[in-house]
């Protein structure tokens, strides 16, 4: 699948959009993303997380009582953030997307993996059909499918969106 970018000149001075291949590098590359996500009462929560970006979509595991998994009770819609704390350099992205549950050992299999490869062993999970980590404090993992993304280029400065 070919994912372009439309540069929103209403916001850019850059004269190109950034391309997909360069946002979903700082996907992938990111150690640190922040999730935004909507409490039961409809307060915003916004909590900084690992994760990793696979398959075009960003997974991540919370404990089921933590506040990300009572907000996802509540509802999917989630927004996904990364970039760099700087105005003149770097990528910053965001993803708006759905939180949906993974399940299945092979794919949880994958899925840890997928972190021991990006993280070592920090986040180095065992897993069964539902879970990370089944004989310790349990960790739901979800995978957020992107509706849109959004990169923002800081030098020069542009906004580009991406549509899934």
């Amino acid at each position: 699948m070919t994912i372009t970018g439309k540069l929103d000149q209403r916001f850019s001075e850059a004269t190109e959009p950034t391309t997909w291949p360069a946002a979903a590098a700082a996907l992938q590359a990111a150690g640190l993303y922040w999730l935004t996500a909507v409490r039961g009462d409809g307060r915003p929560h916004v909590t900084p997380l690992v994760g990793v970006w696979t398959d075009d979509a960003f997974v991540f595991c919370t404990g089921p009582s933590e506040q990300k998994a009572r907000n996802l009770q509540a509802g999917a819609a989630v927004v996904v953030t990364t970039g760099t704390n700087t105005w003149n350099a770097g990528l910053d992205i965001v993803v708006e997307g759905t939180a949906a549950r993974v399940s299945g050992r092979q794919r949880l299999t994958a899925l840890a993996d997928a972190y021991r490869s990006k993280y070592g062993d920090d986040w180095d999970f065992d897993c069964d059909d539902e879970v990370f980590d089944p004989e310790g404090e349990a960790a739901i993992v979800y995978r957020v499918s992107p509706a849109k993304v959004l990169a923002f280029a800081k030098s020069p400065h542009g906004q580009t969106g991406f549509r899934f």
